[in-house]
């Protein structure tokens, strides 16, 4: 599957008298994962949400691989995931995930796959309420995967679960976007999240957000992520934790 780039030029974002984004540039690389971190509040999620065409800067343009954002949507090449899975509670998890391919006006694929790869077998019949909050973010991924988009969007993906669930799906989750090479930005607090799936890590400062740190993450990082103690992993949490004290 093809992937997009993502370029940010100059966008900046007002809500009445409160500026939420500053004057903001960058190029995300097509098929790499970016998470973006900062304090709560800095605007992290207003950038994802401009680049999901779900508001207008009102400064500057975005382009997805020379697209705009509400054209790439148009055709079913974005998909996005929140921290709240929002499955609808009548659909079973087969329909729900099936859901996300309509939507997109595109073939389902191999459905069943899908949902053995995110971990549900089993499970396909039952409903929301009868699945764990790790369970149902499962579905709620595997719905955003299953039109097989060119840019997904993940704000906080899994920040409504426990820990364990948490590691666990931080492990399991982001290689099935990788295999699929979608571009993928992430917003998270959790530093440890960020190095272990992303990329690259932009860190953001407080309110308006601006860039005060751009980092390349070893991949090494990805494979000492269970181990917060290993020395990759714990110079580039260093790195991103100087970055955000730095900037408050």
């Amino acid at each position: 599957m093809a992937s997009a780039s993502i370029c940010c030029d100059a966008v900046s974002k007002r809500f009445g008298r409160t500026e939420a984004v500053a004057p903001f540039s960058a190029t995300l690389a097509a098929g790499q994962t970016t998470a973006l971190v900062g304090p709560s509040g800095c605007g992290k999620s207003t950038i994802l949400r401009m680049i999901a065409g779900l508001e207008a800067p009102d400064t500057g343009t975005i382009r997805l691989g020379g697209e705009s954002p509400k054209d790439l949507a148009r055709r079913g090449a974005l998909a996005m995931a929140f921290q709240d899975p929002s499955l609808l509670p009548w659909r079973t998890v087969r329909s729900n995930i099936a859901l996300g391919a309509w939507l997109a006006r595109r073939p389902a694929g191999n459905l069943d796959a899908l949902i053995s790869m995110v971990g549900l077998d089993g499970f396909a019949d039952h409903r929301p309420a009868e699945l764990s909050g790790g369970m149902r973010q499962r579905a709620a991924i595997a719905r955003a995967l299953i039109s097989d988009p060119e840019v997904l969007l993940l704000d906080e993906p899994f920040g409504a679960v426990d820990m364990i669930t948490r590691s666990r799906l931080n492990a399991e989750l982001p290689p099935l976007w990788r295999a699929r090479n979608a571009t993928s930005v992430l917003v998270t607090h959790s530093v440890q999240e960020a190095v272990l799936i992303a990329d690259r890590i932009i860190v953001l400062s407080p309110r308006p957000a601006r860039i005060v740190a751009d980092l390349p993450v070893d991949p090494a990082c990805r494979d000492a992520g269970q181990d917060p103690g290993t020395p990759v992993f714990h110079d580039m949490t260093g790195k991103v934790l100087a970055a955000l004290e730095g900037s408050m």
